[in-house]
C-alpha cells in the first residue's frame, strides 16, 4: 500500500456510483463531490416509518443526494432485476460502498474497476459490523481506516490504503466515529486518486492467529459485569457510548452509563462488586474487582440523559 503524492489530480472523468446510508457515509460522499467526482448515482436504503407518528424517515445519504441533485436509487432488494437494470444503465467505472448492506456479487462485480469499501479498522483486524465499538471495548490504544476491494467474503478483499488513528484513554465510540468519518473520507479520495493514475497496488490481507473480530452488538454485550476490572468496565462503557449504551440496574430500574472514569484502588474486604457509593452530591461510583468506576454521564430508565451532579439532585438512595 503506497502513499498518494499530493500532486496527483483526482480522476473526475471516472463514473462513480456511491452506496451508503448513515451520517458516517455522508462524509465520504461529500468529500467525493468536493473533489470533483463524477457521481452518476447514489444507492441508499428505502424510506422507513419511524417514531411515534410513524413518519417516513429518509437516510442521511438520501438527504444529501437530494440536496445536491444526485441521481438516487432506493432498492428494496439488491438482486431485483429492475434495480440491476437501473444500475447497469449508470455505466459506472467504479463503485464505492461506505456503511451499506452486504452486496451480492452481481452488484459488487459489475463495474470494470470493481467496488471499493471504506472500513473502520486496520484490516484484517476487526472484520465485522462494529469495528469502532470493539476496538475501544478491547482497550486498544489505536485503530484506523482501510480502503479495500470487495470480494465474496465480508471484509476480506485486497487492501488499498490504510491510515492509523490513536484512541484517547477516555474517548467514546461516538467521538471516535466522528473523527474517523473525516479520516475515512480523505483516505477514500486519496485511494481513488491513486487508482485513477494506476499508482496503487492491491495487497492481499495477511492473516494471523491474533485476529480480533467485530461482531454485531447485542443486549447481552451491553450489560456491565462489575466482577471485572475497572479498566475493562470503563472500556465497555465508552465503547458503547452513545449507542446502544452500557447498562446496569439501580433499585430495579435500568441505568445506562455513557461516560465514566476508572479508579484502581484496594477495596474493603466486605466490598461487593456493583455496590453503588455516593456522597449524594457530586459523585456516584460502583465497586468492581480492583477499584471503582465513576459514572459521569448517565440515564435512568424513563428519564433523560444527564450529568451525575444533575442526577444526584433528584435521586434519593
Amino acid at each position: 500500500m503506497i502513499a498518494t503524492p499530493e500532486t496527483q489530480q483526482f480522476p473526475g472523468s471516472l463514473r462513480i456510483v456511491f452506496m451508503g446510508t448513515p451520517e458516517f457515509a455522508v462524509a465520504s460522499l461529500d468529500a467525493l463531490v468536493k473533489a470533483g467526482a463524477c457521481v452518476v448515482g447514489v444507492v441508499t436504503a428505502p424510506d422507513k416509518p419511524a417514531g411515534r407518528g410513524m413518519k417516513m424517515n429518509e437516510s442521511a445519504v438520501k438527504k444529501y443526494a437530494v440536496e445536491h441533485n444526485l441521481p438516487l436509487l432506493q432498492p428494496e432488494k439488491l438482486r431485483a432485476p429492475s434495480f440491476l437494470e437501473e444500475l447497469r444503465a449508470l455505466k459506472a467505472d467504479l463503485q464505492v460502498v461506505v456503511a451499506f448492506r452486504m452486496l451480492p456479487e452481481i452488484v459488487w462485480n459489475m463495474p470494470p474497476m470493481g467496488t471499493i469499501n471504506v472500513h473502520g479498522s486496520l484490516l484484517p483486524q476487526y472484520r465485522g459490523a462494529a469495528p469502532i465499538n470493539w476496538a475501544i471495548i478491547d482497550g486498544n490504544p489505536s485503530t484506523g481506516v482501510t480502503t479495500f476491494k470487495l470480494k465474496h467474503e465480508i471484509d476480506t478483499g485486497d487492501l488499498l490504503l490504510q491510515e492509523e488513528m490513536l484512541i484517547g484513554e477516555n474517548e467514546t465510540a461516538g467521538e471516535l466515529h466522528d473523527r474517523m468519518k473525516e479520516t475515512g473520507a480523505a483516505l477514500l479520495v486519496r485511494t481513488i486518486t491513486a487508482l485513477g493514475s494506476n499508482q496503487l497496488q492491491e495487497t492481499p490481507q495477511r492473516l494471523t492467529d491474533a485476529l480480533k473480530h467485530a461482531p454485531k452488538i447485542f443486549t447481552e454485550t451491553c450489560h456491565i459485569d462489575f466482577t471485572k476490572k475497572a479498566g475493562e468496565i470503563h472500556n465497555l462503557i465508552r465503547g458503547l457510548s452513545p449507542f446502544p449504551g452500557a447498562f446496569t440496574h439501580l433499585n430495579g430500574k435500568m441505568l445506562k452509563i455513557y461516560r465514566s472514569l476508572k479508579e484502581e484502588v484496594s477495596l474493603p474486604i466486605d466490598s461487593t462488586p456493583g455496590t453503588p457509593v455516593t456522597d449524594g452530591k457530586s459523585f456516584l461510583k460502583f465497586a468492581c474487582s480492583n477499584g471503582y468506576v465513576y459514572a459521569l454521564e448517565l440515564q435512568l430508565e424513563g428519564k433523560k440523559k444527564m450529568t451525575v451532579e444533575d442526577f444526584l439532585r433528584g435521586y434519593r438512595f
